[in-house]
């Protein structure tokens, strides 16, 4: 009997500290190899947006230097932040305190830095759809890229505010050995990580939708008497406004993967770690990470092209940077 006990804790030299191991049904078995496969997707489809964005010059526009910023967050949650998940999922934590303390420092400034990445879209959309004359001067690849490593550096400083408890002390919430606990200030965690940014983001996105829909109207009426220039402005129109529509599709699905992770927390509800509801929900806000590359290659012909020319490997001769993709 002591044996069998002995075999089912993490430490059996431990036997009056350590933690049990979780025992998961057939069923949990199956979910544990979907959520492994889905952390594999994830981290292969951003990177395929990374090596697209980064490689190719025609696609070194602001606009896809922001989605880039959200590539590589969603790209580290699938080769990070999911698989830490998984193992606190399936096994007990044996990698000890400090990584412990590590491991949810780096997921915390991950999702964070996704959440940032998707203001920095509403903004860019913002300026570009209601601003137009000014979007070029305001929005160039110096301020944008200054307002990315800005966006990365308060997630960190965030970050470390909401764990600084648990970096201070690491392990100081584990009730047993072989688990990874933290306890991060849920109001602050909420309003820094949701409220803020899902209120500027909605905000933005109403505006953004109210005018694209008053411009398209009024392409529409004078569609037929346009001259060789007044098309071009209008054929720049409609790539704004098909790009407005498809980022709208990236922040409408963000939002729903989102909110209900937050909505329990803002309702005064309870979920309890490693039960199977907050699993499913933490999953949902991650599995968005693998949503987005998937949108890109429904929407973005430019996608599609960069993904063919990668896998056969042609990103490999010389000036393959310079190809025509748009």
């Amino acid at each position: 009997m002591e044996n069998l006990e002995g075999a089912q804790l993490c430490f059996p030299q431990l036997l009056n500290s350590s933690c049990r191991k979780p025992v998961h049904p057939q069923t949990g078995v199956m979910l544990l190899y979907c959520l492994s496969f889905i952390s594999i997707l994830t981290a292969a489809l951003n990177l395929l947006v990374i090596i697209s964005i980064s490689h190719f010059r025609q696609l070194h526009t602001t606009t896809n230097f922001v989605l880039l910023s959200l590539a590589v967050s969603d790209f580290l949650v699938g080769l990070v932040v999911m698989p830490g998940e998984i193992i606190l999922m399936e096994t007990c934590w044996f990698l000890g305190d400090l990584m412990c303390a590590v491991y949810y420092l780096l997921a915390l400034i991950i999702i964070s830095a996704s959440t940032a990445s998707m203001v920095l879209i509403s903004v860019d959309r913002y300026v570009a759809i209601c601003y137009p004359l000014h979007y070029p001067t305001k929005f160039t690849l110096k301020r944008v890229r200054i307002c990315v490593c800005l966006c990365w550096s308060c997630c960190l400083f965030v970050s470390v505010l909401l764990l600084y408890d648990h970096l201070k002390q690491p392990g100081r919430y584990n009730s047993c050995y072989g688990e990874c606990v933290v306890n991060i200030a849920g109001d602050v965690d909420l309003v820094l990580s949701f409220i803020i940014p899902i209120s500027i983001i909605i905000t933005l996105y109403l505006r953004v939708f109210v005018v694209a829909v008053s411009q398209a109207r009024s392409m529409r009426s004078h569609i037929a008497a346009v001259t060789l220039r007044s098309s071009q402005t209008v054929t720049a129109k409609r790539s704004e406004l098909k790009a407005a529509r498809t980022l709208g599709i990236v922040v409408a699905v963000f939002l729903l993967c989102y909110c209900p992770y937050y909505c329990v927390s803002l309702t005064g509800g309870e979920i309890l770690i490693g039960s199977t509801t907050e699993a499913f929900i933490a999953f949902l806000v991650y599995f968005n990470s693998c949503l987005n590359p998937v949108i890109y290659a429904f929407f973005y012909s430019w996608f599609r092209k960069t993904v063919r020319i990668i896998v056969t490997l042609q990103v490999m001769q010389p000036g393959s940077c310079e190809a025509n993709i748009l």
